[in-house]
């Protein structure tokens, strides 16, 4: 299912960026914490679930972007309850998957893998009272989880549940894991993907702006599609962009470029 991240547009705010999506053909998105707090500064819940449902969308995922939220730390309580409330408000949508990045601000300690564990079971824990499944995204600067790897070690070790990998593209091939690693996934262990392309330049000058629309770069995405079909992989491919061309651009015209080249390389891959 192809679908677009609300960062895409985001300076559009919530209901403009689903509008425009809408208007171009597109019927999966991904919801964002932060456009939803905009929207409630005027409106409320029941209203926000409204536009989607309006305009005969289905959202796919959710993030709650915590730094810190995976790693042991003195503000824990409090991001805990950040994520629950979170987890309260997206699944009123019938959402059933959140996701939080791996991102830290502190140098890690190899303590610091050991207490993850708890973090990572405390955080399934608390989505599951809320029937949602937690995923952790690795990011390519993360001094803590940066890789698929590192991922799934952490996340089998804490053995949850209701906590599983995802994938984004755009960190999985510009950072330090390598195409073998897909190899190590369990069939049906993956549960949602980040459909991007990399650009062909040194990847010390790549950083979230230089994302390109899948089909644009030199990710192998045909063969990465093909091998996370393989492990079972059947769910959504949410385009996330932050080039100022995409998020500054009229939502609608974005997203239908969007659709026209990932749709070619997912017809390429076999997966529609």
């Amino acid at each position: 299912m192809l679908s677009i991240h609300q960062n895409t547009s985001r300076p559009a705010g919530y209901r403009k960026s689903l509008e425009g999506w809408a208007k171009a053909g597109i019927k999966y998105v991904e919801l964002t914490d932060v456009l939803l707090d905009e929207f409630l500064k005027t409106d409320n819940l029941a209203a926000a679930k409204r536009v989607v449902t309006d305009l005969g969308l289905t959202p796919v995922s959710c993030a709650a972007v915590l730094p810190d939220f995976w790693i042991p730390n003195p503000n824990r309580a409090a991001a805990m309850d950040t994520w629950r409330k979170r987890c309260e408000q997206f699944s009123s949508f019938g959402l059933t998957k959140i996701y939080c990045p791996a991102v830290t601000s502190r140098k890690v300690t190899p303590e610091d893998y050991k207490g993850a564990v708890d973090c990572i079971r405390e955080g399934g824990e608390a989505a599951s009272q809320y029937k949602m499944t937690a995923m952790i995204e690795f990011a390519r600067n993360s001094t803590f989880i940066a890789t698929l790897t590192t991922s799934l070690k952490l996340i089998r070790e804490a053995g949850h549940p209701n906590v599983h990998p995802m994938l984004d593209c755009y960190h999985f091939w510009s950072g330090l894991s390598k195409f073998e690693d897909l190899d190590l996934l369990r069939p049906g262990e993956l549960a949602h993907v980040h459909f991007q392309d990399v650009p062909d330049m040194p990847r010390e000058l790549l950083d979230n702006t230089t994302r390109l629309i899948p089909g644009d770069g030199i990710s192998p995405l045909v063969r990465i599609l093909r091998k996370l079909s393989e492990k079972g992989y059947s769910g959504a491919l949410s385009v996330e962009l932050f080039l100022p061309e995409f998020t500054q651009g009229d939502p609608a015209e974005v997203a239908k470029r969007i659709r026209d080249k990932a749709e070619g390389i997912m017809r390429q891959a076999k997966v529609i």
